[in-house]
């Protein structure tokens, strides 16, 4: 199965949670390439932000385990695969960069 690139939100809700999820995110270090973290007190929020080059299987596996979390919430979005880009091209209004 091919790799794709991914952005995973996360949000945490209830604190007593940062540990198990700092866990887990260690259990896929491997396939994170950038993690940002920011603690909103006046909010009683945390949100981490991780890039992540990984199977989708992989992916499902890390969003799934965070998920099944009281208090935490988690959103993913996926680059799509070279078929995908193929099977539908992108239309007039689509911004499309050129390939390196």
């Amino acid at each position: 199965m091919d790799k794709r690139i991914g952005i995973i939100g996360i949000m945490i809700e209830d604190f007593s949670q940062v540990g198990t999820v700092s866990r887990i995110l260690s259990e896929y270090g491997d396939t994170i390439i950038g993690r940002q973290g920011i603690n909103l007190k006046t909010n009683h929020l945390r949100v981490i932000s991780l890039i992540v080059e990984a199977t989708t299987d992989e992916i499902g596996a890390l969003t799934g385990k965070l998920g099944r979390l009281h208090g935490v919430r988690v959103k993913s979005i996926l680059s799509r695969t070279q078929e995908e880009k193929d099977a539908n091209p992108p239309d007039q209004n689509d911004v499309v960069y050129p390939e390196r």
